[in-house]
C-alpha cells in the first residue's frame, strides 16, 4: 500500500525537476540548437539546394590538406600536452601543498592572460631573432636560426602552452583520488617503479587522461587565433577556412558545411571516448 501511494508523490518530484531544467533546456535550444540547424539549412540551401557544399568540401584536395592539417595538430597538441602535462599533474599531487599552490596560481595566471597576448609574445620568442633561437645558437646547437613561425611548428607549440591547464587539470583531480596505499600495495607484491606506474597508475587515470585528452583535442579543432598568428597562409587549419568563407568569399553555404563536419567529429569522438571510458569503468568495478 506505501508503494502506492509514493507514485503520485515522485511524479510530482519528476515534473518538479523538469520545471527546474526547463530555463537550461531553453537556453542550450536557443544558443546551441537553432544556430546548428540555421548553419546546416543554409548549407543546402545556398547558393542552391542540394549537397554540393559537401561534395565540394570533401572531394577538394585543397580543403582536404585543410582538414588534415587542423587533425594531425590536434593529435600532435593533444599527446604533447598529455605527455608534459602527466608528470606535471602527478608531480602537483604529491608535492607539499604551499608548493602546489604556487604551481597552480602560475597555471591559472596562464589562463586568465589574453590569448592574444601569449600569442603574440609567442611570436616574438620563436621569431629568427627571438631569444629562443638566440639562446640555441649562444649553446652551439645550431649554426643558423630555427624557422618556429610561420609554420605547423609554430602552431603545435603556441597550441601547446595553451592547452596544457586543460590536461593538467583534470589529470590532478583524477590523481588525487587515487588511495597511496594501493602503489604502496603494489611495490610490497614486488612492483618496481616502472610496473606501479604501467599496470597501476596509469590505468587508474585513464578517465582523466580520456576526458583532457578529449578536451584538448576538441578546443584545437576549432582554434582560430594561434592558428592565424603562427601559421600562416600556407598553413591554414579549418576555423581559419571557415572564417574565409564567411567573411572574405561571404560563402555561407560553404562555411556552414565545414562547421557541421567539425561537429559531427567532434560529437563521434565524444561518443567513442564514453563508449570506451565507460566499458573499462564497467570492467574496473
Amino acid at each position: 500500500m506505501p508503494s502506492f501511494v509514493a507514485l503520485p508523490e515522485v511524479a510530482t518530484v519528476k515534473r518538479r525537476e523538469f520545471r527546474s531544467t526547463l530555463p537550461a533546456l531553453l537556453f542550450l535550444a536557443l544558443f546551441f540548437v537553432v544556430p546548428v540547424i540555421a548553419l546546416l539549412l543554409r548549407s543546402v540551401l545556398e547558393p542552391q539546394p542540394g549537397l554540393q557544399n559537401y561534395v565540394e568540401l570533401l572531394g577538394s584536395s585543397t580543403y582536404l590538406k585543410v582538414f588534415f592539417n587542423t587533425f594531425m595538430v590536434s593529435a600532435v597538441v593533444t599527446i604533447v600536452s598529455l605527455t608534459i602535462g602527466f608528470p606535471v599533474a602527478w608531480t602537483l599531487a604529491i608535492m607539499p601543498s604551499r608548493w602546489a599552490a604556487i604551481v597552480f596560481a602560475i597555471l591559472l595566471l596562464s589562463m586568465w592572460t589574453n590569448l592574444l597576448a601569449r600569442t603574440y609574445a609567442w611570436m616574438v620568442l620563436l621569431q629568427r631573432t627571438g631569444l629562443i633561437n638566440k639562446m640555441l645558437m649562444g649553446m652551439g646547437l645550431i649554426d643558423k636560426p630555427l624557422a618556429l613561425v610561420n609554420n605547423l611548428t609554430g602552431v603545435t607549440i603556441g597550441m601547446t602552452y595553451i592547452m596544457l591547464p586543460f590536461i593538467i587539470l583534470p589529470l590532478y583531480g583524477t590523481i588525487r583520488k587515487i588511495d597511496p596505499a594501493i602503489l604502496q600495495a603494489a611495490a610490497l607484491c614486488g612492483a618496481n617503479r616502472w610496473q606501479a606506474l604501467t599496470r597501476v597508475l596509469l590505468p587508474l587515470t585513464v578517465p582523466g587522461m580520456a576526458a583532457g585528452a578529449l578536451m584538448v583535442f576538441v578546443m584545437s579543432l576549432g582554434y582560430f587565433v594561434t592558428p592565424a598568428l603562427l601559421g600562416g597562409t600556407s598553413n591554414m587549419m579549418l576555423a581559419e577556412l571557415i572564417a574565409q568563407f564567411v567573411q572574405s568569399l561571404v560563402n555561407w553555404g560553404m562555411g556552414g558545411a565545414a562547421a557541421l563536419v567539425l561537429l559531427v567529429v567532434t560529437l563521434a569522438l565524444y561518443a567513442v571516448q564514453l563508449r570506451i571510458v565507460g566499458n573499462e569503468s564497467e570492467g574496473g568495478r
